[in-house]
């Protein structure tokens, strides 16, 4: 019962707290870092524990889910649709569907399905590419309020960087391959802003990352990271062999640092100050200062490993440390400043799927990972290593990371959309 006598806005928030539920806007959240603020989440879990509800998706999928007050959406392939589907957040029931009907084949990996690039929003519209299908922009409701045909895309490993929203502008990085730009339009109208080709990538750095033989195989899918700085914004992005910053409403290039293996999967992080860029496959790594102008190698870059190892996540950065999660599931936590390893620990799975994908997601002094065989480890962020929590769904093969809202954790597996909650 609520008292008659409480202030129309009081009675509002008493009764929207579904509505009010703090967002999961983006792949890696809000601020685009993998750090959620929220605490209170569950600890453990199992495919009976703690489970609110399931949901079977019509096809295997990579994408992560965003979640924005009682909804929660994913892109998902169906035959030859290019889909964003879109769940009620409180039991899992799907609401609408909509997206590019009857869509060619494309080539891609046979581990990366189409619709691997993850949605955003920004709680008015949803956007979403899938690749030479174009981008998209829908209301809440499902509606289509317009799209873009970016031309084609072709790579023989596929597509996944997905579009990065700020102020009255979306960005996306088109590619890799032949045609590969960074792009801003006008989130209303789809219009373009600004766009900067990165032209035909020649590799120059000795292959270390196993593919000497196949120097065609270039490109980032790396997703852009706006940041900061005490002097300015800049977007970031990894290109092949470098990271370079632009001006976030211009395009304009602001700097750029060398450093990078031609294959980049990951994408930048960005704490305290500093850079961290990683490369995929046996790739390097390196730490850069943001500003300054032109090559900023020799002035900014403040470490950097040429063999590193195998990147496709990307991690987090809490109190001068970088806490990581590589291809093959081995876990490592790294001085931020110096690049110093720290511990290495492989986590051991439900399942013989130990390997990862997915990238780390931070809430208070947990670390959340997951891993392919649909195991979530819950570790302590720390210097020490220390498992707090072993998770296992036994739902088969997981590639996408998790997404936090509201004290409920969602997961997206091949075959089924979880929300789980205390």
């Amino acid at each position: 019962m609520i008292p008659s006598s409480l202030p129309l806005f009081l009675v509002f928030l008493l009764t929207s707290s579904v509505v009010l539920a703090a967002p999961w806007p983006a792949w890696r959240g809000a601020e685009g870092n993998g750090i959620c603020l929220e605490t209170d989440l569950p600890l453990k879990w199992s495919a009976t524990e703690n489970v609110q509800w399931k949901v079977a998706l019509p096809e295997r999928g990579n994408s992560t889910p965003i979640i924005w007050g009682d909804r929660v959406f994913i892109t998902q392939a169906v035959g030859k649709e290019r889909l964003v589907l879109c769940f009620s957040r409180q039991d899992g029931k799907e609401l609408w569907r909509a997206g590019a009907k009857d869509v060619a084949d494309e080539p891609t990996h046979q581990t990366n399905p189409y619709c691997s690039a993850s949605p955003v929003t920004d709680g008015q519209r949803v956007y979403a590419w899938f690749g030479s299908a174009g981008l998209y922009c829908f209301d809440m409701n499902g509606k289509l309020l317009w799209q873009r045909d970016l031309g084609e895309h072709r790579h023989e490993w596929g597509y996944s960087s997905g579009p990065v929203l700020q102020g009255d502008l979306c960005y996306l990085n088109f590619g890799p391959g032949p045609q590969t730009f960074l792009l801003a339009v006008n989130k209303l109208t789809g219009s373009d802003i600004w766009r900067q080709e990165l032209g035909q990538v020649k590799v120059t750095m000795p292959r270390n990352d196993g593919f000497a033989a196949k120097e065609g195989v270039v490109g980032s899918w790396s997703v852009p990271l706006l940041i900061k700085t005490e002097q300015r914004e800049e977007l970031i992005m990894s290109w092949p062999e470098q990271v370079r910053s632009y001006d976030p409403k211009t395009g304009k290039p602001l700097w750029h640092c060398g450093g990078l293996n031609p294959l980049v999967y990951s994408s930048t992080l960005f704490g305290e100050g500093v850079l961290i860029a990683m490369g995929g496959y046996s790739g390097s790594t390196l730490a850069v200062r943001p500003g300054g102008d032109g090559d900023v190698t020799a002035s900014h870059r403040l470490w950097h490993e040429p063999r590193d190892r195998g990147h496709i996540g990307s991690g987090v950065i809490k109190q001068g440390h970088i806490f990581i999660q590589n291809m093959n599931g081995l876990v490592e936590c790294v001085e931020l400043n110096t690049g110093k390893s720290l511990w290495k620990e492989r986590l051991k799975g439900s399942s013989n799927r130990s390997e990862s994908w997915s990238s780390v997601v931070l809430a208070g002094d947990r670390l959340y990972l997951m891993n392919q065989g649909s195991d979530c480890f819950v570790l302590r962020a720390s210097p020490t290593f220390e498992v707090l929590a072993h998770n296992p769904l036994n739902d088969g093969l997981t590639n996408a990371s998790i997404a936090i809202s509201d004290g409920q954790v969602f997961v997206r597996t091949h075959a089924h959309l979880w929300c789980i909650g205390k």
